[in-house]
């Protein structure tokens, strides 16, 4: 992205979520299923944002969503600082109130829908420890910066760079926190697989 090579992004970006799945199972051969699942809505949000199309951005947003449900049932009931979700209110309202005029109309409200419940992925990431908070806070950092592309808005020298780059890290860090918390914890995170 750096170097303006399209074919090298159209190339790689397919095959980040799946070599992350990949990590994941090796790693630990009873993975939560809710965490593998998770990276997979992900990775199909990937290929559909491949298509400059605003179908193709909906579809995207519609997986992208899938995941957050998935994370949010895996972190479970953990505490989380009460001082994080106001942090993470105010950042809500703040951005969907700033981009509103500037969206275009038929995304208006799935973005405020879908900002809600990334949102609330970020703050319930915390539960798990520092490093699925942090990388919770950077998949919002990471859709942000999406957003304020969409709605036209100045943008960072190389925005998809910059955008890849947050998420990537976010992904990351939301698995390898999962699976480090499971193993503190010495349980399986995925209620499926913990009622079996």
């Amino acid at each position: 992205m750096l170097a303006d090579w399209h074919p090298g992004h159209v190339l790689a970006k397919p095959l980040l979520m799946p070599l992350l799945v990949a990590y994941v199972v090796l790693t630990r051969p009873r993975a939560p299923r809710l965490l593998v699942a998770a990276l997979l809505f992900g990775w199909g949000g990937d290929l559909a944002l491949l298509f400059d199309a605003e179908p193709a951005f909906l579809i995207g947003m519609g997986s992208f969503a899938a995941g957050h449900v998935c994370y949010l049932v895996l972190f479970g009931r953990g505490r989380t600082h009460p001082g994080l979700g106001a942090a993470y209110a105010a950042a809500l309202l703040g951005t969907v109130g700033l981009l509103w005029s500037d969206l275009p109309a038929a995304l208006r409200i799935p973005v405020a829908c879908y900002s809600l419940l990334l949102t609330a992925m970020a703050y319930r990431s915390s539960a798990l420890g520092p490093r699925a908070g942090l990388g919770g806070a950077l998949f919002l950092l990471s859709d942000s910066l999406i957003a304020t592309g969409v709605a036209a808005w100045p943008q960072l020298p190389r925005p998809d760079f910059w955008i890849m780059a947050t998420y990537a890290a976010a992904q990351y860090l939301l698995a390898g926190g999962a699976l480090a918390a499971g193993q503190a914890y010495g349980r399986e995170l995925d209620p499926a697989r913990s009622a079996g």
